[in-house]
């Protein structure tokens, strides 16, 4: 059985209500979410050690927390845990620019082991508000945008996770990323986006 496999297995095991599960689980489920969250954290200012261990540890203290989620299969739950480490860094942002926890004084901190420069916090807004208006007239590209830039999923696991054919993902993802890529340049004010 392979470890897609049995993460699967886990999770459903998990649905069902069996806590010894999730323990079983955690191993397996680190590695990834650490690159993930790595992945997250090469968009932020570098040179702060705690950050990508504290994304981690939010993130997965909110999953454990939920039992809403059906999960399907591991791809489902990668991609869930990169749209709460987008949401955890996206709360950082805005409390950060917001002038919250201090403002401008460095902390050390749990809640504030994620570090912001004013330039990065503003390009990271401008993804989310850009993010949630494509979702207003195109979801699946904005989720695609989701799967691809935050989570790292393959064009196959995009498709996997959507239920719809690769060349599909292949095809929106390239649409998103224009369309995202003129209005996060516009909102920042022509800056280059990595999008």
């Amino acid at each position: 059985m392979s470890d897609g496999q049995h993460i699967t297995q886990l999770l459903a095991a998990w649905n069902g209500g069996d806590e010894s599960s999730l323990e079983q689980l955690l191993p397996l489920i680190e590695k990834e979410l650490r690159r993930i969250a790595r992945r997250q954290m090469r968009r932020e200012n570098p040179g702060h050690t705690l950050q990508t261990t504290a994304l981690v540890n939010e993130a997965y203290l909110k999953l454990a927390g939920n039992t809403r989620i059906n999960w399907q299969n591991r791809a489902q739950f990668f991609a869930v845990s990169a749209q709460i480490m987008r949401r955890i860094l996206i709360g950082h942002a805005r409390d950060k620019r917001a002038g919250k926890r201090g403002g401008g004084a460095a902390h050390v901190g749990l809640d504030d082991v994620v570090l912001f420069s004013p330039e990065k916090s503003a390009e990271l807004i401008a993804l989310d508000d850009a993010l949630t208006k494509l979702a207003e007239f195109d979801a699946q590209k904005s989720r695609i945008v989701e799967l691809r830039y935050f989570s790292g999923l393959t064009i196959e696991e995009t498709a996997e996770v959507l239920g719809i054919a690769p060349i599909t993902v292949s095809v929106h993802w390239r649409a998103a990323r224009a369309w995202l890529g003129k209005e996060i340049r516009g909102a920042v004010g022509g800056a280059k986006t990595g999008v």
